[in-house]
């Protein structure tokens, strides 16, 4: 399948520059500038133009550098750009301080070491203290790594156990048909796990486990195709979610996400924490829900998870 301006997404050839940091910059490149209308930045538009969002003459015009430079930039063959480029480039594409963020992490084509992430007795103990607060843990692959009981309940099962789901979101949400019904605003949880992922492949370039998740993804979803080539990036934050549970319905749940650190300054793991306002029909239904999960025994909290030497 081809991309923006006829990159290449998926395939044996892998997903647009993921493991090679020049190729996954102009591939960010290329996808952001076709999500520009031309119309946004006081261009002409309309239906004779063959390019979607804008030419390559164009962004370089906008940023104010040369349209040869530009070029190279999205061929891989300019390496590390100033910081004035990517803020040029960054006005030009109307990019938010999470997209911006990215394009510095592809720029300066740091290969940053794959985390080491390991749960801790103390984690797992913190976790298990909240125990009338859904919690769940993943990585920087998206596998569900730790959790509570009542965070196990909320995402259909302890993961890794028969009937349970698939333990890494991003395959559950692609590949399993499932998390449609699970997930009402399925798009948009969709375009999370996407931008997610083109985060953590821009910072780890040299993890091939990623890398071979993005490259399956890619090959049996048309829909994380279609997602992936619009350059989406996302980082966990706080906010609100809806999500349909067999035994309490549908539940729109706060959520906030901490950060805790593999290494300093690596992303390690990250902590989900789904909460509901006191007195609401949803307190109630994590309530109930609380009483399930203690009524089915202890959870198995925590997977093996394999460190990478």
């Amino acid at each position: 399948m081809n991309g923006v301006d006829g990159s290449h997404i998926g395939g044996v050839d892998g997903v647009d520059g993921v493991g090679d940091a020049q190729r996954a910059l102009g591939g960010f490149l290329r996808a952001r500038r076709g999500r520009v209308a031309p119309e946004q930045v006081g261009l002409a538009g309309g239906r004779r133009r063959r390019v979607r969002g804008l030419r390559r003459e164009e962004l370089a015009q906008l940023a104010g550098i040369s349209v040869d430079y530009y070029v190279r930039l999205e061929q891989g063959r300019a390496t590390q750009p100033s910081a004035e480029v990517l803020d040029a480039l960054a006005g030009a594409l109307g990019l938010d301080a999470a997209e911006r963020k990215h394009l510095d992490t592809l720029a300066c084509a740091k290969r940053d070491p794959v985390p080491r992430a390991e749960v801790s007795p103390l984690l797992q103990r913190m976790l298990d203290s909240l125990d009338h607060f859904p919690v769940f843990v993943t990585d920087h692959r998206m596998d569900v790594v730790a959790w509570n009981a009542l965070g196990a309940e909320l995402i259909g099962g302890e993961p890794g156990l028969p009937g349970s789901r698939d333990q890494n979101n991003a395959r559950y949400l692609f590949l399993d048909p499932a998390s449609r019904a699970v997930h009402p605003d399925w798009e948009a949880r969709a375009a999370e796990a996407v931008g997610q992922l083109r985060v953590a492949a821009g910072r780890y370039p040299d993890d091939a486990e990623l890398s071979a998740l993005i490259n399956e993804l890619s090959a049996h979803s048309a829909d994380f195709r279609r997602i992936w080539a619009t350059g989406e990036v996302v980082m966990c934050a706080a906010g609100r979610k809806r999500l349909r549970h067999p035994e309490a319905g549908l539940l729109t749940l706060d959520f906030e996400t901490l950060h805790v650190p593999a290494a300093p300054g690596e992303t390690g793991l990250v902590v989900h924490v789904f909460s509901a306002e006191e007195g609401s029909e949803e307190a109630s239904a994590l309530a109930r829900l609380a009483s399930l999960a203690s009524s089915a025994g202890p959870a198995t909290a925590v997977r093996d998870v394999p460190i990478p030497v």
